[in-house]
């Protein structure tokens, strides 16, 4: 199986989370990656813990699949060889700040007087424009200043840091692969690439949904435990007996009577929505453990889950169903367990190839598919051109 996207190759110049988590979506999908890094300046993903036989499990995981291509682009040969290598590919996704392509004389405009089809995809904090444009940021301050945070949390304790990183993957990285894709099938009519300037808090801004229709259409301010869906109501999580924890998300009166039901305590159906169904639940949770609640909502579709840990989430029976863990070349021989491609096509995807890899491992086979000779290629090895 070649996978859905095997006609389209992409230069990735970016590092961390967001851009290799998109180009990781891609490759998992057939497309051919190419990253393109420093030799001097390393990802500081590849040294984030913990490490597995020396490697970063986050960083075999992202970059698997993809090739790696070491040049020092503040050489004039490494810039020729990326003028040479955009001739030959379909899309280039940058995650430095506003402007840096640009001075390295690799800003879309340039790239694209070489490839009039490429598509350029630039993944920032805040964008190409507006006064925060050249300011640093991380996935919680994108969160803080799209206004997501000022409702995710608990009026006693304020907002929650996430552990998983919102705006940095369903901000940035999900809505590249959306829009760069958009992009591709736009160029099969028009024959032309275009420029994609993706924001993490733009589009964290955006995960707003629900709460920011209501805000901007009718001046509904949402806040901390106010809301149906973020703690004011009886949707929310429940401690157990042994300090264990339940979800609850059983909104329509269907589910709501079958909880209720399940606690033989039938009338408290009648509460609705209300706070005091919620203090009612949280008395009928607590006198209960864990495992017997487990066993009690086992077999009552009433929207009940219990909060697993990850390794609790990697054994449960319809995770294994879905077949969400994968086995990836180490390329010793040996394999490493990884989050396997979520996405399920009729016609399959193609086994994961490799884990990723160290700095510069196909510097040698990209350089030679250019055309250049072994002898040209040790010279710039000597040069510190590549790694």
């Amino acid at each position: 199986m070649s996978g859905p996207l095997a006609s389209l190759k992409v230069l990735d110049f970016s590092t961390l989370l967001p851009g290799p988590f998109a180009s990781l979506l891609l490759a998992d999908m057939g497309a051919d990656v190419l990253r393109i890094e420093s030799p001097s300046r390393m990802d500081l993903l590849r040294v984030l813990p913990p490490h597995d036989q020396g490697t970063s499990a986050s960083h075999a995981y992202l970059n698997r699949n993809k090739r790696s291509l070491a040049l020092d682009l503040k050489q004039a040969e490494a810039l020729e060889i990326v003028r040479a290598l955009v001739k030959d590919y379909d899309i280039v996704l940058e995650q430095f700040r506003p402007g840096v392509m640009e001075r390295l004389g690799l800003g879309y405009e340039a790239l694209k007087a070489i490839n009039p089809r490429l598509i350029y995809v630039s993944i920032t904090g805040y964008g190409q424009t507006g006064p925060y444009k050249d300011r640093a940021g991380h996935d919680i301050n994108y969160l803080a200043l799209a206004g997501v945070a000022s409702y995710t949390g608990r009026q006693d304790s304020g907002p929650v840091p996430l552990g998983v990183q919102v705006a940095d993957v369903a901000g940035g990285s999900l809505h590249a692969v959306v829009g760069l894709l958009a992009a591709v099938i736009a160029r099969q009519h028009s024959g032309v690439g275009q420029y994609l300037d993706v924001s993490m808090t733009d589009c964290s801004f955006s995960l707003n949904a629900m709460s920011g229709a209501g805000y901007l259409a009718c001046g509904v301010e949402p806040a901390w435990e106010n809301q149906v869906l973020n703690g004011g109501s009886f949707y929310d999580y429940y401690r157990t007996r042994d300090g264990r924890w339940m979800s609850v998300g059983s909104l329509e009166p269907a589910f709501m009577q079958q909880l209720c039901a399940a606690f033989g305590r039938p009338e408290l159906a009648a509460k609705g929505l209300s706070l005091e169904l919620k203090t009612a639940l949280q008395i009928e949770f607590e006198k209960r453990s864990f495992e017997e609640l487990c066993e009690l909502f086992a077999g009552v579709d009433a929207c009940v889950e219990p909060v697993l840990s990850l390794s609790e989430a990697v054994e449960h029976p319809q995770l294994k169903a879905r077949e969400l863990v994968s086995q990836v070349p180490r390329g010793d021989g040996s394999t490493q367990a990884q989050l396997a491609c979520p996405l399920k096509f009729s016609q399959g995807l193609p086994e994961p190839r490799h884990i990723g890899v160290a700095v510069g491992a196909h510097s040698d086979e990209v350089l030679a598919e250019l055309g250049v000779s072994v002898q040209r290629i040790a010279e710039l090895r000597q040069a510190k051109v590549v790694g």
